[in-house]
């Protein structure tokens, strides 16, 4: 059986190894568009602020190991272009120096884990020296070699969770960083209002300048960016970072009849399987069913790739496997803050037609007699019929994953908020009260 990957990181080689454990005697080809495997991108921010030592450190497996140990054909720079389903082939370019060549491959089974690029808009002047995306290890080498002494006052664009983590980081470094969002508040797409507000007065405790509502048309300067351009006047800056969000890379399906969902991700069902036959998607570039919303959705994040690659990998492997979908988790560090989020804001439940009810509240993380204590900003919301939790976000310095992750478990098994409030949760005074920080909401909602 000759099975083809495209992309050689989180899904990609969830599903090769998937594969190669299941069916040691079929061969398997990797495409893979840059030059290393397997690696987290999620800790590319603490790379650039010094945290991570070395891009060394965020590799999971090189691969040489893929190659070596496992005898996965792990190729690096074929940049694919065309899948011709029909005659079962992939079609792309490998570059090698400055020399490029054409290859076909064919494929008894496909598995697209081409993931996604950052999303720059058609700016004036984006292509002057220090205007940067973050996506990949190159992408944050360039960043921390172009940090000199010179780079004072850097400009993030986007207020999303690379934005804010880049943001952290370079403050850390000693730079001056403006954050501009075009909405009215950060994350207004993902937040409540007031664990917004939260996010931005930590974002301005640490000395961030943040401009919402703020567009941006363009970048100005003497072959390198001197100045941004925006609504509201220019702004002096040594060095631009896009944080606009991604884009699923999925273009090489242009002339296919593969259902692609209005995110550009490919929509897949249970088992990762596309509209073409032979033919599998997962992690950033396809579609993440949401089971409160009950749809597929797109939800880009690095948890959601190794899951849907693993399934991805057994299901061609003749192991049938189903993704079970996701909540919409998330957790972002923030200076001295954590934020999390799982579940429904209220905007997605209106959007949705449910009718629901809302808390926000301000509580402790343990007994309060116990040192240490810090407060907990927790906003609720409920499906007001019945009764069933729809969302829980949570700003503080410490046990918001706890709170979390508590929560996310409530709403895979569809619980009430009354079944909240009977779970037995740990108790001890150094670790939390008798009453959980989200049975407190629970109770009170």
């Amino acid at each position: 059986m000759n099975i083809v990957i495209i992309g050689g990181d989180a899904a990609g080689m969830s599903a090769a190894m998937q594969i190669v454990r299941a069916q040691p005697k079929w061969q398997i080809t990797v495409l893979e568009k840059g030059a290393i495997y397997s690696y987290g991108q999620c800790g590319l921010p603490y790379y650039i602020g010094g945290i991570i030592k070395s891009h060394n450190d965020l590799i999971v497996r090189a691969r040489e190991v893929f190659q070596e140990r496992y005898g996965i054909d792990a190729r690096i720079y074929h940049e694919v272009k065309e899948i011709n389903h029909k005659k079962q082939r992939v079609i792309g370019t490998y570059y090698e120096g400055h020399s490029a060549k054409n290859f076909s491959l064919p494929y008894d089974k496909l598995i697209v884990a081409s993931g996604a690029s950052p999303v720059v808009p058609p700016f004036t002047g984006k292509n002057l020296a220090g205007i940067h995306v973050l996506k990949t290890i190159p992408d944050a080498q360039k960043i921390i070699d172009e940090l000199t002494s010179n780079v004072l006052n850097v400009t993030v664009i986007g207020a999303g969770y690379i934005g804010l983590e880049v943001t952290e980081n370079l403050v850390a470094s000693g730079r001056k960083v403006t954050l501009i969002d075009t909405a009215d508040q950060i994350g207004s797409s993902i937040y409540a209002s007031d664990i917004s507000e939260k996010i931005k007065q930590e974002a301005i405790k640490n000395g961030v300048e943040v401009l919402l509502s703020t567009s941006v048309s363009g970048f100005e300067g003497d072959g390198q960016v001197e100045r941004v351009i925006t609504n509201n006047g220019p702004l002096e800056t040594d060095m631009v970072i896009v944080a606009a969000g991604i884009k699923p890379n999925t273009d090489f399906f242009t002339n296919t009849d593969i259902h692609l969902h209005q995110s550009g991700a490919i929509v897949v069902n249970p088992y990762m399987e596309t509209t073409l036959p032979h033919v599998y998607a997962a992690g950033d570039c396809a579609t993440h069913y949401h089971r409160l919303k009950q749809r597929d959705d797109y939800i880009p994040l690095g948890t959601h790739a190794n899951k849907q690659g693993r399934i991805a990998g057994a299901n061609v492997a003749g192991n049938r496997k189903a993704f079970k979908g996701v909540v919409g988790s998330a957790i972002v560090k923030f200076f001295d803050v954590t934020i999390g989020k799982t579940g429904l804001n209220e905007k997605e439940a209106t959007e949705l037609g449910i009718a629901c009810c809302k808390l926000s509240y301000t509580t402790t993380t343990h007994a309060s007699y116990y040192p240490g204590n810090n407060q907990l900003f927790i906003h609720m919301i409920k499906n007001r019929d019945t009764d069933v939790l729809l969302g829980v976000q949570a700003v503080g310095a410490i046990g918001v994953d706890k709170r979390i992750d508590v929560a996310a478990t409530a709403l895979y098994h569809e619980m009430t908020t009354e079944d909240l409030e009977n779970l037995d949760l740990s108790y001890a005074p150094p670790f939390n009260s008798p009453w959980d920080p989200i049975q407190q909401g629970a109770r009170r909602l």
